[in-house]
């Protein structure tokens, strides 16, 4: 088994890797990243894109068509552009979102960056933020992080940060819930 089959795998882990590959030899990863990304962030924009990506009632022609003018007008174009309209010939688009986590996991590895997503009760200062990522870099092994921060004001304080598939949490909110039930059960 080799290193990218072990971060990505099935039908969209193929195509992450098929993308990378390409991507690494054209080098143009952070390009086809950034692009990628964008066509992300459309679709979380957009019901409408959301509903051509997901139906099934869309032939792929009228996707392609479709995907064409969106792209054009958002400045994608390239291997990016390509490999989305491909999968959508290939009517994979349902995954497209996928594909795009795949790749993006592809480029972080090789880029030696890990991403951890970290939930607090209040918007982080620029110390705090600095000190959260700085033990994050002690607890990865010295690798680059990169910190995506949400602020959740209904975990009351403390953080709940997320790194690969390890998660710990430490809100006030879960403190006090454990407490609420550990007070249910002696009671």
């Amino acid at each position: 088994m080799t290193g990218q089959e072990t971060i990505v795998s099935g039908m969209t882990g193929r195509y992450a890797s098929a993308l990378f590959a390409l991507a690494q030899d054209q080098t143009a990863l952070s390009k086809v990243a950034d692009d990628l990304k964008a066509f992300d962030s459309l679709i979380d924009q957009s019901a409408d894109l959301q509903r051509l990506v997901r139906s099934p009632v869309f032939t792929a022609e009228a996707q392609i068509k479709v995907l064409g003018e969106i792209l054009n007008r958002a400045g994608i174009s390239g291997l990016a552009a390509n490999f989305i309209k491909l999968v959508a010939s290939k009517r994979r688009l349902f995954a497209i979102r996928d594909m795009i986590k795949g790749y993006c996991a592809l480029t972080d590895h090789a880029n030696g960056v890990t991403r951890a997503d970290v939930t607090v009760a209040q918007p982080l200062n620029d110390q705090h933020l600095a000190d959260i990522k700085s033990a994050l870099q002690n607890v990865t092994g010295g690798k680059s992080v990169d910190v995506a921060v949400k602020v959740d004001p209904s975990i009351i304080g403390g953080l709940i940060v997320k790194v690969g598939s390890r998660m710990v949490d430490g809100s006030l909110k879960t403190k006090l819930t454990a407490i609420r039930t550990r007070m249910k059960e002696v009671g």
